[in-house]
């Protein structure tokens, strides 16, 4: 499976009663793939996973499989901090149709890092599908040791890790690990933060799971295949260009300001789920400004 490029990490888009907006997601997805990203993620972290239900975060995966429709490759989001509800949801989006997914280390029980590989090991064994470790530890209180990233990528459908620690002296120790144990050609790492996307592609990454690509995905796709490519002045040159859009999407709450932005460019995506809040005055305005500097309101 060829996991390069742009993901994105879409929204979810709701209605006026919080509801999920079937049509409008299907219209989303229409204007990702016709953005020219490579790849749509249902159900992760940008689209409200954590306050779905079980029956909506099915159904949000069976509408990005149908809607693709074989256009882009379509990442399922499968992980929960409880490992049987994470296999259930891996099976789910293998039956659903899903090409892969995307399963993030589990949350506030903060295994031990015996416990993490434990986890992936077991979805390895009993599923039989792509899968996509997901390390935030940020969000998780939990933080893939390299060993332990160096030990998935030996498991047969372990094929990739979004990688959203900061921290690039880590991947370097990874990458020569990679490197050093004949894995590069069968494990992905893809970016988890989009302003790091062009460094860790020049460390040998192979693109990004974007959470700006919802708001700019053609832009976002010419960055990360320029990079690819190796044309790194013009992929620096629009990086640049993104980076007050990539840094004002974490001004608060993800995805608040995502979702305001898009509200704002026309999009009706509707609301968010409590706990998470609209953004404040203070930062709308600073997001306006930098969606006019985009051209993008």
């Amino acid at each position: 499976m060829n996991l390069e490029g742009t993901h994105v990490a879409m929204i979810t888009p709701f209605n006026n009663d919080n509801t999920i907006n079937e049509e409008k997601y299907r219209e989303f997805i229409d204007f990702l793939i016709e953005g020219g990203v490579d790849g749509i993620l249902a159900a992760g972290t940008t689209g409200e996973s954590a306050t779905l239900t079980l029956e909506e975060h099915q159904k949000v995966i069976d509408i990005m499989v149908d809607q693709a429709n074989g256009r882009v490759t379509t990442i399922a989001g499968a992980g929960s901090n409880a490992t049987s509800e994470a296999l259930d949801l891996v099976n789910y989006s293998k039956d659903a149709g899903a090409d892969v997914a995307l399963v993030i280390t589990p949350y506030y029980n903060k295994p031990q890092q015996s416990g993490l590989y434990n986890h992936f090991k077991l979805l390895n064994d009993q599923c039989d599908m792509p899968i996509i470790a997901y390390n935030v530890p940020s969000r998780t209180g939990v933080d893939l040791s390299v060993d332990n990233i160096i030990n998935l990528a030996k498991l047969d459908n372990i094929v990739a890790i979004k990688e959203a620690n900061p921290d690039l002296n880590k991947l370097a120790h990874v990458f020569s690990r990679l490197n050093s144990e004949n894995l590069l050609d069968d494990f992905t790492v893809l970016s988890g933060n989009d302003s790091l996307t062009l460094p860790m592609i020049s460390q040998g990454s192979k693109g990004v799971i974007s959470v700006v690509a919802n708001i700019m995905p053609n832009k976002t796709s010419t960055m990360v295949n320029n990079a690819l490519n190796g044309n790194y002045d013009e992929a620096r040159t629009l990086s640049n260009e993104l980076f007050n859009l990539m840094d004002v999407l974490f001004i608060e709450a993800s995805p608040a300001p995502t979702k305001r932005a898009l509200n704002l460019m026309s999009m009706d995506v509707g609301g968010l789920r409590m706990p998470i809040n609209e953004i404040c005055d203070e930062n709308e305005v600073i997001l306006k400004e930098i969606l006019k500097e985009n051209n993008l309101i």
